[in-house]
């Protein structure tokens, strides 16, 4: 298969004020957000466009309306005014002809955060999932997700997994994301929660896929299907499976703590480079311009 034309933007989630994981963009939140240069990559990565069209995707949340606002106003104050929002509840409104008609003629989506399962399975399977992933395929289309909306984005997704228990067998629960992208696990809220054996349970049961944590106002541009940058103030933490020697998981019963031998962990600060085909970290030589 040839590469993607298109870009995916994988935030970790702004810092979390509330109990809900989509209260971490509110207003104490988004000001920071926004002036870390994260969503002013999503406009920058919008090419030859003079007035270009974002459509907030909120299915993930349980506050869509705020969540929406929210993104709108932030949007807005980076001179970008044309954004929808696609209130898409169930399966049957992924469906509807005006939200169909929306995506092919938008230039960004923009999933929200909130809960990643209500995303894989009220479009899986579905019509829009196709041709948001055409349109990846094929044009340079951006899709972006923050917190939930870009764990959603790997083909093996984390949904569930108490980072105090994560080191237990079977604490960490995967399922089947969107398949935006294959052979990687994504998990956010990386530095605030404490994810890092979350991460790495994933991966001791998916040596192939490699672990992406996004701490909060911290995110990766991914170009081409394979280059990943780093973007925002915080790290990203790449792990790494494809060494493992010994690993117990197979063998052990339920909620006995895994062990794990030699995995490979790189930290990503912005501006970073990390090729994901060939699993190098090569520095910061990438034509994508990153503004923080």
């Amino acid at each position: 298969m040839t590469a993607p034309k298109g870009y995916l933007v994988s935030v970790g989630g702004a810092e979390d004020k509330g109990t809900e994981t989509e209260k971490g963009f509110l207003q104490s939140d988004k000001l920071k957000f926004f002036e870390l240069g994260i969503l002013k990559n999503i406009l920058k990565l919008i090419k030859d466009t003079p007035s270009p069209v974002v459509e907030v995707i909120t299915t993930a949340s349980s506050i869509p309306d705020e969540v929406a606002e929210n993104y709108k106003e932030a949007f807005g104050k980076l001179g970008c005014s044309n954004i929808g929002h696609m209130r898409i509840r169930t399966r049957d409104d992924a469906t509807k002809k005006e939200y169909i008609e929306r995506l092919k003629a938008c230039h960004c989506i923009m999933f929200s955060g909130g809960n990643q399962l209500r995303l894989s399975s009220i479009f899986g399977g579905t019509e829009f999932l196709d041709i948001l992933k055409e349109r990846y395929q094929n044009e340079a289309f951006v899709i972006a997700g923050t917190s939930a909306g870009a764990m959603a984005m790997s083909n093996t997704m984390i949904y569930e997994g108490n980072a105090a228990q994560a080191h237990l067998k079977g604490e960490v629960k995967i399922t089947t994301g969107l398949g935006l992208m294959q052979n990687v696990i994504i998990d956010s809220h990386f530095d605030k929660r404490g994810r890092f054996n979350r991460l790495a349970q994933a991966v001791a049961a998916y040596p192939g896929a490699i672990g992406i944590g996004l701490g909060e106002d911290t995110g990766v541009i991914v170009s081409n299907g394979t280059e990943l940058i780093a973007v925002g103030s915080g790290s990203v933490v790449i792990v790494d499976g494809k060494l493992i020697d010994y690993n117990n998981i197979a063998d052990i019963e339920f909620g006995q703590p895994i062990s794990v031998e030699n995995i490979v962990v790189h930290i990503m600060s912005s501006g970073d480079v990390y090729q994901l085909n060939t699993r190098k970290f090569i520095g910061s030589e990438i034509e994508i311009k990153v503004e923080d």
